[in-house]
């Protein structure tokens, strides 16, 4: 049977596997799923529709699951879906997705540090870092392995690329490209994330071309179309130069430059 405190109101209908624990003053919801090894140290409160994987850990006055804060809300079953061996620290707020059928979803094995706002429909990726209050609005996306500085602000609809790092306290409008490094007030992409790129296993070669493909795209003073056109000439392809073009191609924000 899962470790309850009894202090703990838990929903009878909630499913929660056998080895759960849950600690003092904890609130789970009839529609929660809680799966193996997760532990609610206290004062956690899941309710809505929300899944939870294997082994999260969630610290005292997380938030998870509730209804989404965009007035457009009209009712429904939308809900959140949380991956496996991830840590949410204190006060963090995930919120419901806002339409019936919709999900704001976090992937596996993320590190979400103390007061970050994780809003409707958002989805993180995996192995993501969000620092301390640092703040998703609606609709943002988050790729794998991004680090999101603390105190920062991301505006609705904004994506993160992949292997990306923004600097704390950034206000982010536009989307930041994979493999960068953003910083700055007004926030601009100063040079790639190297020291990401090889701890992520990227050869030498692959750091050189994604290094080579910064330069063309954010200091050639060249519109999308012909950096990416540039980048398709000059550079022999790789799966990760290929990301980084369509993201770039497929912004509608516009990226951070």
């Amino acid at each position: 049977m899962p470790d309850i405190h009894p202090t703990a109101l838990v929903d009878p209908a909630a499913r929660i596997a056998d080895d759960v624990r849950v600690g003092p003053y904890c609130t789970i919801g009839p529609a929660c799923v809680l799966g193996a090894g997760t532990r609610l140290i206290s004062h956690v409160v899941i309710d809505g529709n929300t899944e939870v994987g294997k082994a999260c850990t969630f610290f005292p006055f997380c938030s998870i699951g509730h209804q989404t804060q965009d007035l457009k809300f009209k009712g429904g079953r939308p809900g959140v879906r949380i991956g496996s061996h991830n840590t949410f620290r204190e006060y963090v707020t995930v919120n419901a997705a806002t339409y019936d059928g919709d999900y704001t979803t976090v992937g596996s094995h993320c590190h979400i540090m103390a007061y970050v706002h994780v809003a409707h429909d958002c989805s993180v990726g995996d192995r993501v870092i969000i620092a301390n209050a640092g703040t998703l609005a609606g609709h943002v996306i988050i790729e794998d392995g991004a680090i999101i500085g603390g105190l920062c602000g991301i505006h609705q609809f904004v994506r993160i690329g992949r292997l990306s790092i923004t600097g704390g306290c950034s206000k982010v409008v536009k989307d930041i490209a994979p493999f960068m490094m953003a910083d700055g007030n007004p926030l601009s992409t100063a040079t790639i994330n190297k020291v990401g790129l090889q701890r992520n296993g990227l050869s030498e070669a692959e750091v050189a071309s994604i290094r080579t493909a910064h330069k063309i795209i954010f200091r050639r003073n060249l519109t999308v179309a012909e950096a990416t056109a540039a980048i398709r000439s000059e550079l022999p392809s790789n799966a990760h130069l290929e990301h980084l073009i369509r993201f770039v191609e497929s912004s509608e924000r516009g990226i951070t430059r």
